[in-house]
């Protein structure tokens, strides 16, 4: 089952389900979920292994934060990864799942995500690419996904990934949990 805003707002005040949502959220959300912001902005570099034990993602560099740049200029082909300024505390009995607003893919920007598994904590760090003919704008604190949240019935199985508390990238090989 797909949470609701009025159920959301609750969890917000007293489990801290996101941190950090805008005041246009608390106050007025629209849909089924949260719309989050762009936070962070990173290029990559180097190379990548995805092994069957042993991992090791790219080298990063930070393009853009917010607070500190106004905006990025992301011209097409290119692909970034992005960090969202909200901070996502999900407890066992629930998922939750990332989507494209529709202005983003409208402007020919489009996300690269995957799920978001019970008893993860962090701030969310996904793909970005524009796939569009055009460069696009978007200002750092920009809406540009939206995240639903569901409800698992039984039990859910705890996140003990590496990427706990909003890690970006990994800094050396390391062995998979």
């Amino acid at each position: 089952m797909i949470l609701g805003p009025k159920k959301l707002l609750q969890l917000v005040k007293t489990k801290k389900l996101v941190e950090g949502l805008s005041e246009r959220e608390l106050t007025n959300p629209e849909g089924a979920g949260f719309d989050l912001r762009l936070g962070e902005v990173y290029k990559i570099s180097g190379e990548a292994f995805l092994g069957e034990t042993h991992r090791k993602t790219p080298d990063i560099t930070t393009v853009a934060t917010y607070g500190k740049e106004k905006s990025i200029k992301i011209k097409s082909g290119e692909f970034y990864l992005v960090k969202t300024i909200e901070k996502i505390n999900l407890p066992i009995d629930l998922s939750a799942v990332i989507l494209p607003r529709t202005t983003t893919f409208r402007s020919g920007l489009f996300l690269r995500t995957g799920p978001i598994q019970p008893g993860y904590s962090g701030e969310l760090t996904f793909g970005l690419k524009n796939e569009g003919p055009i460069t696009v704008e978007i200002e750092m604190g920009a809406r540009f996904t939206h995240v639903i949240f569901h409800e698992i019935k039984g039990s859910g199985s705890q996140y003990r990934g590496q990427w706990q508390g909003g890690r970006v990238t990994t800094k050396k090989r390391e062995k998979q949990v």
